[in-house]
């Protein structure tokens, strides 16, 4: 595993943003083999690796996912690409102190394929997050979701927009949000309006993996979106634990069993998973 923690300028945000990229590599058993003369190795890559957009939650940067979980044993495992950036607060949408919408979905992609050996191809391409992430990703995948094989969606900060899904009555001071725009006034960041708009329009969703504590105060919402998505026709998984909350301990279990579950494509899953 070779993990590359930068910062590059951006030209959608006119400031430099910080990420942490991770990438595949030979591994030590791998390395054994090989200085045995039972195996070639190299490192560079047979195809470029599917890709992982992961994103992380409110008060939390680039580096918070690989310092407080095992993703870079789980990215390695599974021959996937980890692209974590930081998002500064803003919901991964344009929230009025910076594009992150058009960051996100286009200058980002394009530096991390034009940089690292990784697919730009969408059945290459995956999306999650907590929290806020689940958020962001919720609002990406269903604004773009030609773009994404897949989606997982754990503990997502979504209850602020758990409203009618019209906004001929609606009155933001009954909804409340530290943010600038409230998420659930816009149709444009509105999941349930997102998801609505798709259904209506005869769209495909992603597939999606959503999951959540039962003692989070987000599992509600975090469920009933997702039995919104199964009423729409969408493939969804849905998963919960009992014991946890809006926490850590939780967000790794489910970071693996999105690795997991990926439906992937891509000629590194048909080898299955590796020892590391």
């Amino acid at each position: 595993m070779a993990k590359f923690v930068c910062n590059f300028i951006s030209y959608t945000l006119g400031r430099t943003v910080d990420i942490t990229v991770v990438i595949p590599t030979p591994t030590i058993p791998e390395a054994g083999r090989w200085a045995r003369g039972e195996t070639e190795l190299s490192h560079i890559p047979e195809e470029k690796y599917p890709v992982l957009y992961l994103l992380h939650g409110t008060g939390n940067n680039h580096a918070t996912w690989t310092g407080y979980t095992k993703a870079e044993l789980y990215a390695e495992e599974h021959r996937i690409a980890l692209v974590c950036m930081s998002a500064e607060n803003q919901d991964y949408v344009d929230n009025g102190d910076g594009d992150f919408m058009t960051f996100l979905e286009e200058e980002l992609p394009d530096f991390v394929t034009g940089i690292f050996p990784v697919s730009k191809r969408p059945e290459d391409t995956y999306i999650a997050g907590l929290s806020m992430g689940g958020f962001g990703t919720l609002v990406h995948a269903l604004n773009y979701p030609e773009k994404y094989h897949a989606m997982g969606v754990i503990s997502a900060g979504i209850s602020a927009s758990n409203m009618p899904r019209s906004l001929d009555n609606y009155d933001p001071s009954k909804y409340r949000s530290t943010r600038r725009f409230p998420r659930g006034y816009r149709p444009d960041i509105n999941c349930w309006m997102l998801a609505d708009k798709i259904h209506e329009e005869g769209g495909t969703f992603p597939k999606a993996y959503v999951c959540c504590g039962k003692k989070d105060g987000h599992y509600r919402a975090n469920k009933e979106f997702a039995e919104l998505l199964k009423q729409y026709g969408a493939d969804v998984t849905w998963h919960e634990m009992e014991q946890y909350g809006h926490e850590w301990r939780f967000w790794d279990c489910e970071l693996e069993n999105i690795l997991n579950w990926l439906p992937r494509t891509d000629v590194y899953a048909a080898k299955g998973k590796r020892k590391v």
